[in-house]
């Protein structure tokens, strides 16, 4: 078990009598029967966490002045956290968001800045306003996943580089409008940077060892806020991978979990982080039931998404100051590019 800046990751376990599975968290184990739906993933509340800082923005600030970002969706829990982070990098916020015709004219106060909400009507002639303004702007997308594709050819048709951190939509869709506009895009389903390499280890892994899980059962449980309705981009990422080796697994057998009873006393998720918080856990099993595999990643709170997203606006600026080929980038990228904090 690693407990890092609020994400608790067990990374691998394997077991040759999966008929007692053993479940290990903070120090404790759990042990449950084959039979019982889904384990208690922890009981015991996290140690307390490590202490990290975003990543430093004076590796870019050294060559690229730092842009100005315009945060959509910033009456979300998430748009609210990534002005947040962005005011500590010592970014220049701007004080104009989209949002829904209800919060049209509506004004939301975050780190002591009054940001004026505009609703649908209008947006390209803002934001061509504020382009002009702003030429060093960068906007970062958090809104809602029926959204996506509308804000994306937005975005490219006034030709600003963006931040996708919206999950869903029809993303064969939105990569196409990227890749027509020509306009630069950091686009990512999961921007926690410890994470993501998770991630690229199970790409990696994929990518080598093409069906070596070939007949083996997989059980998948995602644990986010009620107010996530669409199923986990990051489970269908690692489920994607377990898909090339050789796992035959569809997306709609994802078990969501969004009741917060069942996720305090099944999946144990800590009472003050029911409205913040992103487990995940992948079980595999091998045909004959004697050899089980188990990963693991929780997360509480909001704080690794918002600064990885910080340093994806700051690896895109310094992408378009150096006017690169590559358009559009994954915070894959971002990680090679820059330091891991």
């Amino acid at each position: 078990m690693l407990i890092y800046n609020n994400i608790m990751v067990s990374i691998l376990k394997v077991s040759s009598q999966p008929q007692n599975l053993a479940f290990f968290f903070s120090g404790s184990t759990t042990t449950i029967s084959a039979s019982t739906t889904w384990p208690i993933l922890h009981k015991r509340k996290p140690s307390i966490p490590l202490v990290v800082s975003a990543m430093s923005a004076s590796h870019s600030s050294q060559s690229i002045g730092l842009p100005s970002i315009m945060v959509n969706g910033c009456t979300g829990k998430m748009g609210k956290a990534v002005i947040k982070a962005a005011d500590s990098a010592g970014l220049q916020l701007i004080p104009v968001s989209f949002g829904c015709e209800e919060e049209s004219g509506k004004t939301v106060q975050v780190c002591g800045q009054e940001i004026v909400v505009h609703g649908p009507s209008r947006r390209e002639t803002v934001l061509a306003s504020l382009f002009d303004q702003y030429p060093e702007i960068i906007v970062v997308d958090y809104t809602i996943p029926t959204a996506v594709n509308d804000n994306a050819e937005l975005y490219a048709k006034v030709g600003v580089p963006f931040v996708m951190g919206t999950t869903g939509g029809d993303r064969d869709l939105l990569y196409k409008t990227v890749e027509d506009s020509g306009v630069y895009a950091v686009i990512s389903p999961q921007m926690g940077k410890q994470v993501v390499a998770f991630l690229a280890a199970m790409e990696i892994m994929a990518e080598q060892f093409p069906g070596a899980f070939s007949g083996y059962s997989l059980r998948v449980m995602e644990s986010h806020q009620a107010s996530k309705v669409d199923t986990s981009g990051t489970a269908k990422a690692v489920v994607s991978c377990f898909q090339k080796l050789g796992v035959s697994f569809e997306m709609d057998q994802i078990q969501m979990i969004r009741d917060q009873r069942q996720q305090v006393e099944m999946v144990g998720v800590p009472e003050e982080h029911l409205a913040g918080h992103a487990f995940h856990m992948y079980h595999l099993t091998s045909p004959d039931e004697t050899v089980s595999f188990e990963f693991q990643h929780n997360v509480c709170g909001r704080s690794i998404y918002a600064e990885g997203t910080v340093d994806a606006v700051l690896f895109l600026a310094k992408k378009v100051q150096a006017k690169a080929d590559k358009r559009i980038y994954n915070m894959i990228d971002v990680l090679r590019e820059g330091k891991m904090r």
